[in-house]
């Protein structure tokens, strides 16, 4: 008898580890306050058709895309491309078809034409790219796994030139550009004006280096300026730029820096050139990309769609670190705020050249 009953209880816990083992996953219940498993990272390759160091452009980008990564958990590797515009279409086909990612970070108008040739190849992937947006009709899928984000470089600019109009005492004022293509030319319109909206008679002068990493050439057309009378001379040229700010430190006048907060980047390494450095009219890059990559991970950043961010989007704005505000009379930083505020407010109408 005792041994019926002890297969009897033997069937029964067997019974119960089959039923145990067979059960659902939706049937099991997580401890209190353990959090379900993760979705799987996703990876990121940040695609740079030249070569970080630049201390402006492409180094505001890596700044965003790295933050984004530390704050969100994903992996993420740099490319760089270098500074020949003959590697950047096949360097983007290679990286396309043989780089183990989700996205693809890509910036600047030279990057277009390629990005739209290759985008409806790759269907599953996704891809952004900065300070350019690519047109839905060259695309073979309508770009729709494609996000743009442009920046409207002539509302930062023509802040910049509003300080530059108001600082100078001389009354010329100088701007220096990588090369005369459009965005390029949308900060020298917009500063132009701002410039030109302190007083009639404010001088601008004008000048293109003809590339982005000659600073040789970038100091010497500055010292042409610095002679000609101009005082303050905003750089939009890249690492061309290096060479203004030396000019500046040369001569005893100021520049304005481009992109990204030039002076405070440099102030540990480089304290006296950082001083000649008023301030930065700068593009938000890191900001767009940290967003982006933010809304992308929520599911909700718009692909095949193009956003301009301007001042009232915190897309372009001016640097007032340590060395702005002890430059700046404080009459000027209270224009400045009110010259920001009507932008924000589109109560300022700032030309543009596209």
């Amino acid at each position: 008898m005792k041994s019926k009953i002890f297969v009897f209880l033997a069937l029964l816990i067997v019974s119960a580890m089959v039923f145990t083992a067979c059960s659902s996953p939706a049937e099991e219940t997580a401890p209190a306050g353990e959090a379900a498993p993760a979705e799987e990272s996703i990876k990121v390759i940040h695609l740079v058709n030249g070569t970080l160091g630049d201390k402006s452009f492409f180094d505001s980008a890596e700044r965003g895309v790295k933050q984004a990564s530390e704050d969100f958990g994903f992996t993420y590797k740099t490319i760089e491309m270098g500074s020949d515009p003959a590697a950047w279409q096949p360097g983007l086909e290679d990286a396309a078809a043989n780089e183990d990612y989700d996205i693809m970070v890509l910036g600047t108008y030279q990057m277009t034409e390629f990005l739209e040739q290759i985008a409806g190849n790759y269907p599953d992937k996704r891809f952004m790219i900065y300070d350019s947006a690519v047109n839905p009709d060259n695309c073979t899928n309508a770009c729709e796994n494609v996000y743009s984000v442009t920046y409207k470089q002539n509302e930062g600019s023509y802040i910049a030139g509003v300080f530059a109009g108001m600082m100078s005492q001389t009354g010329i004022v100088g701007v220096i550009g990588a090369q005369s293509i459009p965005v390029i030319d949308d900060f020298i319109v917009g500063y132009t004006q701002g410039a030109k909206s302190v007083s009639s008679d404010i001088e601008v002068l004008v000048n293109y280096a003809g590339g982005w990493y000659d600073a040789a050439k970038g100091k010497e057309q500055a010292l042409a300026m610095y002679q000609q009378g101009a005082d303050y001379i905003f750089q939009v040229a890249g690492a061309t730029g290096d060479g203004i700010f030396q000019a500046a430190l040369e001569t005893g006048n100021y520049a304005i820096g481009v992109d990204s907060d030039q002076a405070t980047i440099i102030k540990d390494t480089n304290p006296e050139l950082a001083a000649v450095i008023a301030t930065s009219m700068m593009k938000k890059v890191d900001n767009s990309l940290y967003r982006a990559l933010k809304l992308h991970l929520e599911g909700t950043l718009p692909y095949g769609t193009s956003e301009a961010l301007g001042v009232a989007e915190d897309g372009v704005g001016l640097a007032k670190n340590d060395i702005y505000d002890e430059l700046t009379p404080q009459d000027i930083k209270d224009a400045i705020i009110q010259v920001e505020a009507d932008l924000a407010a589109g109560s300022i109408t700032v030309d543009t050249a596209f």
